[in-house]
């Protein structure tokens, strides 16, 4: 079971973490920082900078933390929250991801999750430094609050309704 668990962090968490490297630099096939900023402008968010930044760097601790198995239940959390603003993006498109839907999101939400209910097994920092034995309602909250902060970041960084940000009206004012 130990051995599943370090295969299943590893690739969940430096997948997560490459795809924040990517929102904020030339490096695994990104754009560069403009280029993150760039994205989450067409995606609909406010921001600019300061939200590819944070999500990037988000993304980045979160799958590093998850890979290494650290404080598993609060990276496990984090990965839920930018995966979930990652599905709301995708949501309208359905499910499946050749439609650019939101099935990948939804896969690492949940293997989040289980990771955050299962512990990290013994291959882990949280073993080493013996931290490993959280109480299941840690689990649980960071199960519910990863997603929940998600969507409450999409509400709060969302374009208003004429689909124009406050960042833009403030220069055209």
């Amino acid at each position: 079971m130990d051995s599943g668990l370090l295969v299943l962090r590893l690739v969940v968490g430096l997948l997560i973490a490459g795809h924040g490297v990517q929102k904020v630099s030339f490096r695994l096939g990104g754009n560069g920082l403009a280029g993150g900023t760039e994205e989450f402008r067409r995606d609909g968010f406010r921001g600019g900078r300061v939200t590819a930044l944070a999500a990037g760097g988000s993304q980045i601790g979160a799958g590093l933390f998850l890979a290494a198995g650290l404080l598993t239940p609060l990276a496990a959390m984090a990965a839920m929250g930018v995966m979930t603003v990652a599905g709301t993006v995708k949501w309208r498109r359905g499910l499946w991801v050749q439609n650019d839907g939101y099935e990948y999101p939804l896969v690492l939400v949940t293997v989040a999750a289980a990771l955050a209910l299962t512990g990290p097994g013994r291959w882990s920092l949280d073993e080493v430094l013996t931290v490993s034995d959280w109480p299941l309602w840690i689990s649980v909250a960071g199960i519910v609050l990863g997603p929940v902060s998600g969507l409450l970041t999409r509400a709060a960084l969302s374009h208003g309704p004429d689909g124009d940000t406050s960042e833009r009206r403030t220069r055209h004012a």
